[in-house]
């Protein structure tokens, strides 16, 4: 393979793949990335990393850690997931994508590898990005969590410092029915001796941790015991946050580039954790931490978590797709003056939507949609679904085809969203912005 649209379209079409072919695509072990990493001279092993698991806020919490890694002069390595637009977005370096020669030449070195092992399309991509972190050489490098903890390709590595964010009812036909058994896949990252930072305290299931901390010998810190969120206000570029550190008694006002109401619950998770890096001896000072913050979309080039795309029209747009996550797509919502809500919004058929469907507005306009990909489920059904449960709104055969007819429809002063799932919000981004 010579080009790198041929090496992705190899990478789509011959292995399995969990965004396109759902839970049958996961290999529930680590043994396949064992394998893989090990004929690669075992590269998990030559750059040291952070990392991060939980059902929401993983992701907007790896950015922003990367971001205040990076602005401290250190060479960051980032791996996230899914993308949106790029599959190099996945893969980073000071918020550089990794460059497409190195991944076909990295695809083609180790075809027969990958042949014979018959590796899933996200242990290839994990392996990849390893190799590419320790044949740069970075300082350091945070590393997103795929899907649960435990058994996830990821859980290879042995980092300084782990984080687990939020706990949500998600991919329960994988990781379990109740929040202590998906608290318990998460818990999985933590490692022997190795600080385990948990961003969010949730007392029906802290003792899941606790008691996973304890086993290991980790020492365990909850952020809310270290930061306390005095104030939040949302101002046209982000979130003005207030917040006081417990011990000093210090308050100390961040600006947040990325302007979700969620973001008050990462960061304190990202504050904690940087106390944490700070006492292993990583030189962080709060100058640096200030600009990194206010930063993040810029220097690491994260997309699509309550973006605004368009100001006239006035679009937005998030990938929140859980219940947890659509909650705080309705906080946000709520907090804004329109006239008129346009919702354009898709799912995929293995999605439990009985605790989502009931939580949108019913006063909005619904556009149900599909996004192109097997997985998704079919935009008529979703709008049965949706009509079910009083949402008001006709069914589009494509993603393209709902934008098309919210954009006809809105008028001065109303509001289009873009959610409900990641591969909505990725076609609209790919084709519009």
């Amino acid at each position: 393979m010579k080009t790198f649209a041929e090496v992705i379209e190899y990478l789509y079409a011959r292995l399995p793949m969990f965004t396109r072919d759902g839970a049958s695509a996961i290999n529930p072990a680590v043994d396949k990335t064992l394998l893989f990493c090990q004929a690669l001279g075992n590269p998990q092993d030559k750059f040291k990393s952070v990392h991060i698991a939980g059902t929401n806020g993983k992701g907007s919490t790896s950015h922003m850690l990367a971001s205040v890694l990076a602005s401290s002069g250190l060479k960051t390595g980032l791996y996230t997931s899914p993308h949106l637009v790029d599959f190099r977005e996945r893969i980073r370096i000071n918020g550089a994508m990794i460059p497409e020669q190195v991944v076909v030449d990295f695809i083609n070195e180790n075809l027969g590898l990958i042949e014979e092992i018959q590796p899933s399309f996200f242990e290839v991509t994990v392996a990849l990005a390893f190799d590419y972190f320790a044949k740069e050489k970075v300082d350091i490098a945070v590393i997103e969590v795929g899907l649960g903890g435990r058994l996830d390709s990821t859980n290879i590595i042995h980092p300084e410092l782990c984080i687990i964010t939020n706990i949500g009812m998600d991919h329960m036909d994988i990781l379990g029915n109740t929040l202590a058994e998906i608290a318990a896949e998460k818990a999985g990252i933590i490692k022997a001796n190795v600080p385990v930072v948990i961003s969010e305290r949730q007392e029906e299931i802290e003792h899941v941790f606790i008691e996973k901390a304890s086993e290991s010998h980790s020492e365990i810190i909850f952020a809310e015991d270290r930061y306390q969120l005095n104030q939040v206000e949302r101002k046209q570029t982000g979130l003005h946050v207030s917040v006081q550190n417990l011990d000093t008694r210090v308050n100390h006002i961040w600006h947040l580039d990325l302007s979700g109401s969620y973001q008050k619950k990462n960061i304190l998770g990202v504050l904690t954790a940087i106390d944490q890096l700070r006492f292993q001896g990583y030189q962080i000072n709060d100058d640096q931490v200030s600009y990194a913050l206010s930063n993040v979309q810029d220097s690491t080039g994260l997309r699509g978590r309550w973006e605004t795309l368009s100001v006239s029209p006035w679009i937005i747009c998030d990938t929140g797709h859980n219940e947890d996550g659509i909650k705080e797509v309705i906080q946000n919502l709520s907090t804004l003056n329109f006239s008129k809500l346009h919702f354009i919004i898709g799912a995929m058929k293995d999605k439990d939507l009985s605790h989502i469907l009931p939580q949108l507005p019913k006063q909005a306009i619904y556009y149900f949609t599909s996004p192109n990909m097997p997985r998704a489920m079919k935009a008529g059904d979703l709008a049965g679904l949706g009509h079910s449960f009083g949402l008001e709104g006709e069914a589009h055969n494509s993603v393209e085809d709902a934008y098309k007819s919210a954009l006809t429809s809105y008028e001065d002063g109303e509001l289009i969203f873009i959610g409900g799932s990641t591969f909505v919000v990725a076609e609209i981004l790919t084709n519009h912005f």
